[in-house]
């Protein structure tokens, strides 16, 4: 009989083109349907929560996906990480309603972005951080990052992945300081949390970078508001690179 599977997949994104499958290229989706397949003999489609870039990580990326599977669910998810490659890891594996799906059925999802603010790059951090060298001003970027709160157009940060709609709803966007890992006088963690009902191709990054603009007085907080009020993409920051962004959690009913 076919089941409905769900799990929670972590990965590091650095070595992938993204989630979703891309012909010719390494990807999230492509490496567990393939696991998937030389585990099962059959051909498996993969749904993911979230359908993150090239280079963007996940510790809490949900996927689902329908099999005839005859063993236990602790089976199936020792097989797929005995073959998954050791950067990606299949956790909480469980049976699920036939009607559920892992990104039709999210209600929110929430993702991190980090930064290391230090005068000099951190080798350890590179590969999951964004290197910021000069100063930056906390109390601004969270003053900017408290308008994007609320169901309002975010056309200015991204576009959508399908249509035209670029309305969404973000619950939650706020700036964390951690202390360094290693100690007083090492580099600092600098965290941007943002959760949302959905979210546009591009908008974390450029909200990140649009922000980063306002913590290095390069704009000014009432201009963020102005940004963000225009609708227009090409008004935006930078982006922000791939490497510091992290799909943290997914939220269902």
């Amino acid at each position: 009989m076919v089941q409905n599977y769900r799990a929670t997949v972590e990965y590091d994104g650095t070595e992938y083109s993204g989630f979703q499958v891309q012909v010719g290229r390494r990807t999230i989706q492509g490496e567990l349907e393939a696991a998937l397949q030389r585990i099962t003999q059959q051909s498996i489609r993969v749904n993911g929560a979230g359908r993150t870039d090239a280079g963007v990580h996940a510790r809490g990326q949900v996927i689902n996906f329908r099999v005839e599977w005859r063993h236990s669910n602790a089976d199936l998810e020792r097989a797929l990480n005995a073959l998954l490659p050791r950067d990606i890891a299949v956790r909480e594996l469980q049976k699920e309603a036939p009607e559920f799906h892992a990104r039709f059925s999210a209600r929110r999802r929430m993702y991190v972005y980090s930064i290391y603010n230090s005068a000099v790059r951190a080798p350890l951090l590179e590969r999951f951080a964004y290197w910021v060298p000069g100063e930056l001003d906390l109390l601004a970027m969270q003053e900017a990052a408290e308008f994007l709160v609320g169901e309002q157009d975010f056309a200015a940060f991204g576009q959508p992945p399908f249509g035209e709609q670029t309305v969404r709803t973000v619950h939650r966007a706020e700036w964390q300081r951690h202390p360094s890992p290693w100690g007083k006088g090492q580099p600092e963690l600098l965290q941007f949390i943002i959760e949302a009902n959905a979210f546009l191709r591009g908008m974390v990054r450029r909200i990140v970078g649009t922000l980063l603009l306002v913590g290095q007085g390069r704009l000014s907080v009432s201009n963020f508001a102005q940004v963000l009020a225009s609708k227009d993409i090409s008004r935006a920051g930078p982006p922000a690179p791939a490497r510091g962004l992290c799909l943290w959690q997914v939220v269902y009913d």
